[in-house]
């Protein structure tokens, strides 16, 4: 299999399988220096974490990480960056690969069962193998490093809609993300999106979400005018994200409802004398580049595929037969896609940043 690596200047590798020994990744090009420590990777893998409420699956997996190369104690004491490639390794410990047993030979609709079979010849039917979710532990991990060569920029992200039940923006707080299940910026939201999974979760059903991932503090500039834009590269790594089906930078789809006159982001001069937008349509991106407002994307996660619910399908022998997916699925799979999506932020932002500074230098806030 070709393709598991991703960037630039700031590239990752990841490697493993949902019901293998262990899944990791290699980080390369991050700089020296860097103050970095497990406990800080862990944060972000616990945000992650499965099995933390009833709205997502029941695996227990502790996701914890082990650093095994890239950092060494500098002169004070402290373990830093060394330059070289940071490894990073998580142990899988509660795999239930016998729930998987009745599906071997048959197709599940809406997952890769049958283009796995088809570009490969052979598939890892445990939970989807190489396919599955459980990858993107490494993309946490790595985006926590990514964090770091990133300083000052922040990155905020939450769901923003599930099913049909949108929030109400008058009462957006990304303060209030991590204070429920759902990663939810609007605490208004938060019973009545639980009382409606609850009714999804026991109907052994599922559905789908939009995740808005926001990046403050991004200065102007960073991207490149045509094959490696800034939005270009969110949407390639969010469309990259296991289940999502769409993406858009800013007003996105909306845009096409709007005048020129709308959707224009007009500029004046601010108090401190630079340049202040008096609206972000652009979702902080302009031909390509940033324009030193938020960067916002937003991207749509489809329902889990595996469901209770019997659907008709096809088993490798091209019978036509029926499918119940059994075993432990997420109801939701946006809602622990919403530290994904900031990872992937923060690894493009990282990969930008530093290829604009091998070509134009540093770049001032």
């Amino acid at each position: 299999m070709s393709h598991n690596t991703f960037g630039h200047l700031f590239r990752i590798t990841t490697w493993g399988e949902s019901h293998g020994p262990a899944i990791g990744c290699v980080v390369d090009g991050c700089p020296p220096g860097i103050a970095l420590t497990a406990d800080e990777i862990q944060r972000e893998l616990d945000r992650r974490r499965p099995g933390q409420s009833r709205f997502t699956t029941q695996r227990r997996e502790p996701d914890s990480v082990e650093i095994l190369s890239g950092v060494f104690q500098d002169s004070d004491g402290r373990q830093v960056t060394t330059g070289t490639p940071i490894s990073l390794l998580i142990k899988n410990v509660d795999q239930r690969s016998k729930d998987y047993g009745d599906i071997a030979q048959k197709f599940r609709p809406g997952h890769a069962d049958f283009t796995y079979e088809a570009k490969y010849g052979i598939r890892d039917f445990r939970g989807g193998g190489r396919s599955s979710a459980r990858e993107t532990a490494m993309r946490v991990a790595a985006g926590a490093i990514a964090r770091k060569v990133l300083g000052g920029i922040t990155i905020s992200g939450g769901l923003v809609q599930m099913g049909p039940h949108k929030i109400d923006r008058s009462r957006l707080d990304w303060s209030r993300v991590d204070d429920n299940p759902f990663f939810c910026p609007d605490p208004g939201s938060v019973q009545g999106w639980a009382d409606y999974l609850d009714a999804i979760r026991k109907d052994g059903s599922s559905i789908g979400a939009i995740v808005e991932i926001v990046a403050d503090g991004v200065p102007a500039g960073i991207g490149a005018p045509l094959y490696g834009k800034l939005d270009q590269e969110l949407a390639s790594a969010m469309m990259s994200i296991n289940a999502v089906k769409g993406v858009e930078i800013g007003e996105g789809m909306a845009a096409a409802e709007l005048t020129g006159e709308e959707n224009a982001d007009e500029i004046r001069v601010g108090a401190d004398g630079q340049p202040k937008f008096l609206s972000n349509h652009a979702g902080g991106v302009l031909g390509g580049l940033s324009s030193g407002q938020p960067v916002v994307c937003r991207f749509a996660v489809k329902p889990t595929s595996s469901i209770l619910t019997p659907r008709r399908t096809i088993d490798r022998d091209g019978n036509e037969t029926e499918i119940v997916t059994k075993g432990r699925h997420d109801p939701c799979v946006g809602i622990r896609a919403v530290p994904v999506g900031e990872a992937m932020m923060a690894l493009v932002l990282a990969d930008q940043l530093l290829r604009h500074r091998a070509q134009c230098g540093n770049v001032s806030k």
